[in-house]
This record gives C-alpha cells, sequence and structure tokens, in this order.
C-alpha cells in the first residue's frame, strides 16, 4: 500500500513514543509485509527467522523487535511488538470507512456499466466499463475491476485476508490495507469470495472465470484465461499461470506456482509446486496417468493377497 502523502521516520517515532537509528527525515512512501515491499516502504519483523532477510530486503525502514547494526541506507525502528505498530499505521492510513450509500459516491464508475439492485461498491472502487454487478453482490473499498467484468450474486470482492499472529490468549488480526484487482473479461460466479492482499494485491488475469463458490486466498496470483471449477479453494501467496484449469473441488495450499495450462481434475489436493503442460489427480496430486495406474494395482491387492495365503 502506497501511503496518500510520504511520511517521515519521525513522525512514525513521534506516533508511537518508540526509538530509532538511521535518517529522521528518510521518507517512507508505502506501507508492505516481507514478501511485497518495495524501496521506500516500511515493514516489520519480530521473529529471530525472518531478521536476517527483513535486513536485507528493499524496505528502507523496519520496525524490529532487537537491537542490531543498522544497514547502509536504512532506518530501524525499535519496538517490544513490531506487529502492533505496523498493525496502527494500517488503522490510521487505511482504516475502516463506513459506507452511508449502496454504490459510494467515491468509487469510479465506467460508461455502460450496470449495478444491479442491492449490489454493494465500497468507498474508492474502480470499475471499467460495460461491466455487471448483479444484485448482493459486495464490492469492498479500494477494489479495481477492469472492463467487461460480471459478477454475480452474492460474490465479495475484497474481504479481510485470513492472517493472524497467536497471541498467549487470543489471536490477534493483522489489518489488510491491499486490494484485489480484477483484470478486463473476468467473469466471477455467485458466492465466491476473493480477499484482497495483505498489503499488495490479489490479483486475477484477463480472461479468467470462475464457476460457483470459489474462495481465493490472500495476495494470490490468478494468470489469464483460467477456468477455475466449482468449490474450488486456494490459499494465499499462490501462483496460476495462464490457461490453468482447476476442475471442481480442487484445494491448493499456500506459497505455490501451478505452471502455465496445468490441468487439475476434480476433488484433487495439491500440497506442491506443479509443472505446467500436465494433467494432475488425487489426494495428494500426482500426474494423471500415474494416480490412475496406482488405483488399479491397488484394487488387485486382495488378489495378490490370497494368492500369497495372508
Amino acid at each position: 500500500m502506497k501511503f496518500p502523502q510520504a511520511l517521515k521516520v519521525q513522525e512514525v517515532v513521534d506516533l508511537f513514543g518508540l526509538s530509532f537509528v538511521g535518517e529522521a527525515a528518510q521518507a517512507i512512501t508505502g506501507i508492505n509485509e516481507i514478501h511485497m515491499v518495495e524501496e521506500g516502504d516500511i515493514t516489520f519483523v519480530d521473529h529471530p527467522k525472518y531478521y536476517d532477510k527483513v535486513l536485507r530486503s528493499a524496505a528502507t525502514t523496519i520496525i524490529i523487535n532487537k537491537t542490531v547494526e543498522c544497514p547502509a541506507g536504512k532506518s530501524l525502528i525499535f519496538a517490544d511488538d513490531p506487529f502492533s505498530v505496523y498493525v496502527g499505521l494500517v488503522k490510521r492510513y487505511r482504516g475502516f470507512e463506513p459506507a452511508s450509500l449502496l454504490v459510494s459516491e467515491s468509487a469510479l464508475i465506467g460508461e455502460g456499466t450496470v449495478i444491479q439492485p442491492g449490489a454493494f461498491v465500497g468507498n474508492h472502487v474502480v470499475i471499467g466499463k460495460n461491466c455487471l454487478i448483479h444484485a448482493n453482490a459486495s464490492i469492498y473499498d479500494y477494489s479495481v475491476l477492469g472492463d467487461n467484468v460480471i459478477v454475480h450474486s452474492g460474490s465479495v470482492i475484497g474481504g479481510d485476508a485470513f492472517y493472524y499472529k497467536r497471541r498467549p490468549d487470543f489471536y490477534d488480526k493483522l489489518e489488510s490495507c491491499g486490494r484485489v484487482v480484477l483484470a478486463d473479461n473476468v467473469e466471477i460466479g455467485a458466492l465466491c469470495t476473493i480477499d484482497k492482499g495483505v498489503s499488495g494485491d490479489t490479483y486475477i488475469g484477463q480472461g479468467t472465470k470462475f464457476d460457483n463458490h470459489v474462495q481465493i486466498g490472500h495476495d494470490t496470483t490468478i494468470g489469464k484465461n483460467c477456468l477455475i471449477g466449482c468449490a474450488s479453494i486456494i490459499a494465499g501467496v499462490t501462483c496460476l499461470e495462464d490457461d490453468v484449469i482447476l476442475w471442481g473441488r480442487v484445494a491448493i495450499q499456500k506459497d505455490l506456482v501451478i505452471g502455465k495450462g496445468a490441468v487439475i481434475l476434480a476433488t484433487s489436493a495439491v500440497d506442491k509446486n506443479l509443472e505446467g503442460g500436465k494433467t494432475y489427480w488425487g489426494a495428494p496430486v500426482q500426474e494423471v496417468r500415474k494416480a490412475w495406474r496406482d488405483m488399479a494395482y491397488s484394487r488387485r491387492l486382495d488378489e495378490v493377497f490370497k494368492k500369497l495365503g495372508l
């Protein structure tokens, strides 16, 4: 997420009463989680596993809970609970903004777009030309829809990321400040849910089509001309390259890459990266010819056991 206006390190330090090393006047242009950071961003780290990764990242300002040497060109802000400081910044600069109308006055709606009665279009949404938003669909704040997009009834575009920090007695919510972006000619079926990025974009590529009851996790990228079957579930930070087909009830684990042109048959469960141009099936998924061969062998086990007297 980019800030409306650049902040200075000193502003953040003063806001939360913290100490720092680095340049007080250094500009902070955005806020991002570690896997999305760019130069000018502020991010946080609160676990030793990620200290080195964050300190070597593109982030210019880092909120950290350990005293370490400051890398050249960066500023470090020291906090006992960096997570809470990060969440505090998100709430301050992109906190929840209540709606007063079904279609927000701040939304930009393209020529020829039809918004059916009962649909909700939130604050700062951008919708392109010749789109169709059916009754009772919800387009949350800051979502972006290209031209010729169709969203069917009951779908929610831009819900919060399912992302929490475990505290001793509760789960602490990492507030989302990212977006959902639907490119041109995307069609979203009924009762689908697409979560926005934690701090970046969840992206659905040009010409991709969803059946009903599809769930897409935060920061997932889906390429061009994909087909996603009914009741499929794709966890966060996953990448589907162009021309991927998922048939019904496919489940895909987080942080995976599904290669261009891969086809995953119905009811499969994916727990690893998959090469493109192949067809897969099973739970866990395998290339379909091997999966069917293994199934054929398993059906003959009784016969084999009888011959062995087992």
